[in-house]
């Protein structure tokens, strides 16, 4: 009796652990693109920011975004004009980003009617844009509070209505460009291997 049991025993102890294996075998892997993405919605207040200044240069305008004293927005910037200089934070580690006014300290942020405006403070999701690098190699930026509006620019400049806007439009599409070193002649103060050289007459 006692070697029945223990052959019973065993039997569905061995049966069990076939069953136990099949389930982890049929389970479904981890959808760890669903947790980035639910991450990416999510604002980062522990990871340092990762602070970047270039300008972004407009597709149809042919000029740079700026930041005006008066915290109107638009894309009229020369190369290397003082309001076209921008500071980029990272709201998270994925492509969530503030932009600011170098020169004005000003966000740019997007209002419930889609018209883009300055503000002294940028952390509502109003004033966080998502990037999306597109296949022409242009950027496009949509709002992280009104999800399917973007950034855009009309011809002149002026700043499009976001209920308007679609990824494919150019009015949509940015570049990202270094800021132009600007030199003041005819005199020049050269800095060469930590040494000062200057005045310079050119």
């Amino acid at each position: 009796m006692f070697q029945v049991t223990s052959v019973l025993s065993a039997v569905f102890l061995h049966t069990g652990t076939n069953l136990h294996n099949t389930v982890q075998s049929h389970s479904p892997p981890p959808n760890f693109k669903h947790h980035v993405n639910e991450q990416c919605r999510l604002s980062d207040r522990m990871s340092r920011r990762l602070i970047r200044t270039y300008q972004l240069y407009s597709r149809t305008s042919g000029k740079h975004v700026q930041v005006l004293g008066n915290k109107k927005v638009n894309a009229m910037g020369d190369d290397g004009a003082v309001h076209a200089k921008l500071v980029v934070e990272t709201d998270t580690f994925g492509s969530r980003i503030r932009i600011k006014g170098a020169k004005t300290g000003y966000y740019i942020c997007m209002n419930k009617t889609g018209k883009l405006i300055g503000k002294r403070k940028g952390r509502g999701k109003d004033c966080i844009f998502t990037e999306i690098v597109l296949e022409n190699n242009y950027t496009a930026l949509q709002n992280a509070k009104y999800e399917g509006w973007y950034m855009a620019f009309t011809r002149k400049g002026r700043p499009r209505k976001a209920s308007r806007t679609k990824q494919h439009q150019r009015e949509a599409h940015f570049m990202k460009r270094q800021p132009k070193v600007c030199v003041n002649a005819p005199f020049l103060t050269i800095f060469i291997a930590g040494s000062l050289w200057g005045p310079k007459r050119f």
